[in-house]
C-alpha cells in the first residue's frame, strides 16, 4: 500500500538516461512531490539526496484486465472432444468464477497487481463485472466486489481505473442470460446505483479514476448502451468489440451491421471510448475507428491465447489510430512480451519485418512503447510520461542486463522488448514511491501467501 506519507513526501531521482516526451535526455533528475512530477532538470548532476537508476521509463498503463482470471490461468489448457475455442474456454471461466468470493476475490486481485507491476506497468484498468454472490443476488453492500478491487489496489500500490461493467443479457436481441452469467447482471437503475458505490469505494486511492464498461453488444441491448453511456458522464467508456468471428456473424444477423460498424454508426464514440480487440475489422472499419479517436484496446498474449485473430495494426496505425495494450485474462502478465507478441503477429500475417515502425530507420521497440503509452493513458482517463503534473509513475531498467550491454537510446527499448523481457526491470515507482525493488515487489511475499491460500480454498470447493 502506498501510504499517505510516502504521496506527500518530496523525492527526487536522478536517471543517467531517460525516456522524456520529447525523446531520450541524459543525466536526468526528476523532482516527486505529492505523487507527482514537479519537475524534470536534464544534463544535470545527481544531489547528494538523490535516489540514482541507470534507465529511467514512464510506466505504462494496462487498459483491459479481469484481475479474478488470474487464478486460472493453466486450467483451461486442455483439448475438449469436441474442439476448444473461445467459447469453450468461456464456459471454463463461467465454472471457476462460482468458486470466488471477495475474500478471494481481493486476493487474487492483489497478486496480479503485483506482477503488473514488476513488469511494468503502473496503472491497470480493471474492467470488473463480477458483481454478485455465486447465486446472483446482490451482496447487501451492491459495491463488496468493486471494494474488493479498490482494496487489492491499494494493497499492491498500482494505481486504478475502475470500470465496472454492465451486463444484462446472454446474447444479441437482448436473448436471456445463460446460468453461468448470473453474478454479473443487472438492469440500468442498479447499475447506477452500483457505479454510484463503486466511486466511493476508490476515491479513499487519491488518484483513482472511475468509468463505465458496457460489456459487449452481445449483452447489452442498443437502449442500454445509450443509457449507460451517458452515466459516464464524461469519463472513460469501455468495450469488447469484434473479438470472435462468431460475434460479428451474430451482430450482422441481429443489428444488420459488423460490432464496430454499428458503435461507430449508432453510439457517440470519440477520445473517451476504448474498443476492446476489435479484432475482426473491414478496411473501412479500421479507417473509421481510426478516425474517431477512440483507443483499440490491444491484448495480444490473451487474444493469441484464445485463439481470437490478428488486428490489423498495420493499417490501423497508418491511418493515424490509437492503441493500448492490456493483460485482459491475465493468462500471463508481461508488458515487453504485449508488446513483442503484438508486433510478431504483424510479421507473421504479413511476411515482414519491423512492420509497425512508421518509417525507415525507426525503431520499432521505441513505435510500440510509446504508443502504447499514450493510448493507454487516453483509454485509462490519465496524463502519462516523465512530465510535469503528471503522476511519478516510472521504471528503471537494469544497465547491467546481458540484453541492453553497450547500447543506448531506442536501441535500449528495442533489447528490452525483443530479447530481455520482463527480467530487465530494476526498480517501479508508482506515485513517487517504489514498489518494485531488484525486480521484486517490495510486499510479494506477503500477498503471495494470500493468494496461495485463496486458490487452495477456491479448487477445494
Amino acid at each position: 500500500m502506498i501510504a499517505e506519507s510516502d504521496r506527500a513526501r518530496k523525492t527526487t531521482i536522478w536517471f543517467a538516461t531517460a525516456l522524456l516526451p520529447r525523446g531520450w535526455a541524459q543525466r536526468v533528475r526528476v523532482e516527486i512531490s505529492n505523487g507527482r512530477i514537479a519537475a524534470v532538470t536534464t544534463d544535470t548532476d545527481p544531489a547528494p539526496e538523490d535516489e540514482r537508476a541507470a534507465i529511467g521509463l514512464p510506466g505504462m498503463p494496462n487498459l483491459h484486465s479481469h484481475a479474478f482470471q488470474r487464478a486460472m490461468a493453466g486450467l483451461a489448457e486442455r483439448r475438449g472432444s469436441e474442439g476448444d475455442s473461445f467459447w469453450t474456454w468461456r464456459e471454463a471461466m463461467y465454472r471457476f468464477v462460482d468458486r470466488l468470493g471477495p475474500e478471494e476475490l481481493e486476493a487474487i486481485a492483489a497478486f496480479a497487481y503485483v506482477e503488473m507491476l514488476e513488469a511494468g506497468f503502473t496503472r491497470v484498468g480493471e474492467f470488473h463485472y463480477l458483481h454478485h454472490a455465486p447465486d446472483g443476488r446482490p451482496y447487501a453492500d451492491l459495491a463488496e466486489m468493486s471494494s474488493r478491487i479498490a482494496a487489492a489496489a491499494s494493497t499492491a500500490g498500482i494505481g486504478l481505473t475502475l470500470l465496472p461493467v454492465f451486463y444484462a443479457h446472454g446474447g444479441f436481441g437482448g436473448a436471456p442470460p445463460d446460468p453461468g452469467q448470473r453474478r454479473f447482471l443487472n438492469d440500468v437503475e442498479r447499475f447506477a446505483r452500483l457505479l454510484d458505490g463503486a466511486r466511493t469505494a476508490v476515491a479513499k486511492l487519491g488518484d483513482a479514476r472511475v468509468g463505465v464498461a458496457p460489456h459487449s453488444l452481445r449483452a447489452v441491448t442498443p437502449e442500454e448502451l445509450d443509457a449507460i453511456a451517458q452515466l459516464a458522464d464524461g469519463a472513460p467508456v469501455h468495450i469488447h468489440a469484434a473479438e470472435q468471428v462468431r460475434e460479428v456473424e451474430e451482430c450482422l444477423a441481429a443489428l444488420g451491421a459488423r460490432p464496430v460498424e454499428w458503435l461507430l454508426d449508432h453510439a457517440p464514440v470519440d477520445a473517451r471510448w476504448c474498443l476492446v480487440h476489435a479484432t475482426h475489422m473491414t478496411s473501412g472499419e479500421t479507417m473509421r475507428l481510426a478516425q474517431s479517436g477512440a483507443v483499440a484496446g490491444l491484448c495480444p498474449i490473451t487474444e493469441a491465447n484464445l485463439g481470437d485473430g490478428i488486428f490489423n495494426a498495420a493499417e490501423y496505425l497508418r491511418a493515424g489510430g490509437a492503441f493500448g495494450i492490456g493483460s485482459d485474462s491475465n493468462v500471463r502478465i508481461d508488458l515487453a512480451e504485449e508488446l513483442r507478441l503484438l508486433e510478431y503477429g504483424q510479421r507473421l500475417a504479413r511476411r515482414e519485418r519491423n512492420v509497425l515502425a512508421d518509417h525507415g530507420g525507426r525503431s520499432t521497440g521505441r513505435m510500440l512503447f510509446e504508443h502504447a503509452l499514450e493510448g493507454g493513458a487516453r483509454a485509462l482517463g490519465v496524463e502519462c510520461g516523465i512530465r510535469i503534473g503528471a503522476s511519478a509513475d516510472l521504471i528503471a531498467l537494469d544497465a547491467n542486463h546481458p540484453s541492453l550491454i553497450e547500447r543506448d537510446g531506442d536501441g535500449l527499448l528495442d533489447g528490452w522488448i525483443f530479447a530481455a523481457a520482463g527480467t530487465a526491470i530494476d526498480r517501479v515507482w508508482r506515485g513517487g514511491s517504489r514498489v518494485v525493488a531488484a525486480g521484486r515487489h517490495v510486499r510479494r511475499a506477503t500477498v503471495t501467501a494470500r493468494y496461495r491460500e485463496a486458490l487452495r480454498r477456491a479448487l477445494d470447493r
